[in-house]
């Protein structure tokens, strides 16, 4: 199974991969964690030109195929070949990503973008989306606090982390089935314990675990 974990920054996504991963498997599943941009070697190295604060000139089509270049690497290298292995995939953002960032941050047109997608990752799509939502006032003083991981995309202006956070609601409104809405401004261990048990729930619907 395919899980992704997506929200606006400051959500938490990052701090709560362990914990979920663990979780998995101490119920018998095989995980594999991994995270966007990035998930392989020159995946990294875009994530580094991505996220630089010295590259405030790049344009925002530059940005798209950027992350569409990683993506297809990561989707190709590590998320197909694990998935075909039988493994859960836990990874920090994926497409959806793309289209809250590059869609609904930058207003590129939505339909051009999703054809672009789909291309790098040759259709796929997660099975299940955990929506970490936080106000963006929250999210960014949260960010603003850890200035060793402070970047390029974090530092946008308020109405762009706002268009981010709408973008994200709106497409878990439009597809429940794939999306849960987790309130991520609740305590640490609270939310850890929700995205524990919604994951646990869907995967012994679909997936029984290997030991």
């Amino acid at each position: 199974m395919f899980i992704t974990l997506e929200g606006p920054e400051g959500s938490g996504k990052s701090s709560h991969m362990a914990p979920l991963a663990d979780a998995l498997r101490q119920a018998g599943y095989e995980v594999i964690v991994t995270r966007e941009p990035g998930g392989t070697p020159i995946g990294d190295e875009i994530r580094d030109t991505l996220l630089n604060l010295k590259n405030t000139a790049m344009h925002p089509t530059t940005e798209i195929l950027l992350f569409q270049a990683s993506r297809a690497q990561h989707v190709y290298q590590l998320i197909l070949p694990s998935l075909q292995q039988g493994k859960v995939v836990l990874c920090d953002r994926f497409a959806d990503s793309t289209m809250a960032y590059q869609g609904y941050g930058h207003q590129t047109d939505l339909e051009e973008l999703s054809q672009i997608i789909h291309f790098a990752t040759g259709g796929l799509q997660p099975d299940l989306t955990l929506l970490l939502d936080v106000d963006i006032v929250i999210g960014l003083k949260r960010r603003s606090s850890d200035q060793d991981h402070w970047n390029r995309l974090d530092a946008k202006e308020k109405a762009f982390h706002q268009r981010v956070r709408e973008g994200y609601l709106e497409m878990a409104k439009a597809h429940p089935e794939r999306w849960v809405v987790v309130d991520a401004s609740q305590p640490l261990e609270q939310v850890q314990q929700d995205l524990i048990r919604v994951v646990l729930d869907r995967l012994a619907e679909t997936m029984p675990p290997s030991s």
